[in-house]
């Protein structure tokens, strides 16, 4: 039996993949024929300092060498060290560790609840088109209600917004509001960020009311917008924030940061997480963390990140079914009004791995480090494939 074979037949179906990959190397993937792809998902906006990154790879196997899990009932030294990077890149605030986004999200939503308890505070305002996760409270805060279906009733205590409205917003706050919950840039959403204007006004109605603002920072977090964290796009602070995916650039980790003043809300048998910073885990992120301050990974984020826009910019004024180009450092965004299966089949005819957001958004999320010479490769295979859709 083959291993395709094998996935079929006792890999559960909730996944539906094609290519099988063996191997990574930086900005590219092989799959088991030895093809090469030039990767522009990521893993989805995981492994944002590449695949198999030197100094990731030895942090790993060095500490799997030393000690991988004792739980956190007992102190390792990799968790606090990891904890006080994140805090000094943020607003300084305090971190626990979980395992995922959806676990980091779902700790967000326990926080905010038990803030509130005391004031009878206990309802959430998310966002439409909005994702937070699989598990069930992250999943009735998601505003894509299509995730939803089949698995009711919702967890109560969730109101969805349209993304960008304030009076929208307005119009659900009521004596048991807790926070508002919100992306900075939409992911799963269409890769759509926000308007500065509506960040300002959300932190504004959050200190007017007395409420937190918590900012999922799952994909936008480490570096993706060019910052940091998304937030840091739009000059103010969340109160709660949850982050994941390439804080561990392919080892699993999620974490939650509050501001100091909260200090006080979970307190010790209020939450906890069996898997959350093992030293393992934690050793990946320090590493991620040394690897941006060593290769200068932002600038290079910005810098392809223009060169990303400017080319799709010329690709929407040449192609009428380009119909509009988004974007936020290396989190890009291309709408089309043909089939955005026809535009991934050829990429992967080609070799170029992307991904979609939405309904008609061709959604790209290279590496952070990507080179000249890859963000060039993936720009004329994307012009090859509009070419030959625009002919037929």
């Amino acid at each position: 039996m083959t291993i395709r074979e094998k996935y079929e037949e006792y890999i559960l179906g909730t996944y539906k993949p094609s290519i099988l990959f063996e191997k990574g190397e930086g900005s590219y993937l092989w799959d088991e024929t030895g093809k090469k792809y030039l990767d522009c998902s990521s893993g989805i906006s995981v492994c944002n300092v590449g695949h198999a990154h030197p100094a990731v790879a030895k942090a790993i196997a060095d500490q799997a060498t030393q000690l991988l899990h004792v739980s956190n009932i007992f102190m390792t030294a990799n968790a606090p060290l990891l904890a006080e990077k994140i805090s000094k890149a943020s607003f300084g605030g305090k971190v626990f560790f979980a395992n995922s986004g959806a676990e980091a999200n779902e700790g967000i939503i326990k926080f905010a609840r038990k803030w509130g308890s005391e004031q009878g505070r206990n309802e959430i305002i998310c966002m439409e088109d909005s994702f937070h996760g699989r598990t069930l409270a992250a999943l009735a805060a998601t505003g894509r209600a299509q995730y939803r279906v089949g698995f009711g009733p919702d967890l109560q205590g969730f109101h969805h917004v349209p993304y960008g409205d304030i009076e929208a917003i307005k119009s659900k706050l009521t004596d048991k509001t807790a926070a508002i919950m919100l992306e900075t840039v939409l992911g799963e959403g269409g890769v759509k960020p926000a308007e500065p204007a509506f960040i300002q006004a959300v932190r504004d109605l959050c200190d007017q009311e007395g409420i937190l603002m918590m900012c999922d920072e799952v994909q936008t977090g480490m570096g993706r917008t060019g910052k940091m964290f998304g937030y840091q796009n739009f000059g103010v602070e969340p109160d709660v924030m949850s982050m994941a995916k390439a804080l561990g650039n392919g080892m699993p980790i999620g974490a939650l940061e509050v501001q100091k003043k909260y200090e006080g809300i979970l307190v010790p048998g209020t939450h906890a997480t069996t898997f959350g910073g093992t030293p393992l885990a934690c050793s990946a992120g320090l590493a991620v963390f040394d690897v941006f301050e060593e290769e200068n990974v932002l600038e290079n984020c910005n810098k392809q990140g223009a060169k990303f826009m400017q080319a799709f910019n010329e690709m929407k004024a040449k192609y009428d079914f380009v119909s509009d180009v988004r974007g936020l450092g290396l989190m890009i965004g291309i709408d089309v009004e043909i089939p955005t299966a026809d535009v991934l089949n050829k990429a992967t005819e080609k070799g170029l791995v992307l991904l979609t957001a939405g309904t008609k958004t061709i959604r790209l999320l290279p590496m952070l480090n990507i080179t000249d010479a890859e963000v060039d490769q993936a720009i004329q295979i994307i012009s090859e494939i509009f070419q030959e859709l625009n002919h037929g």
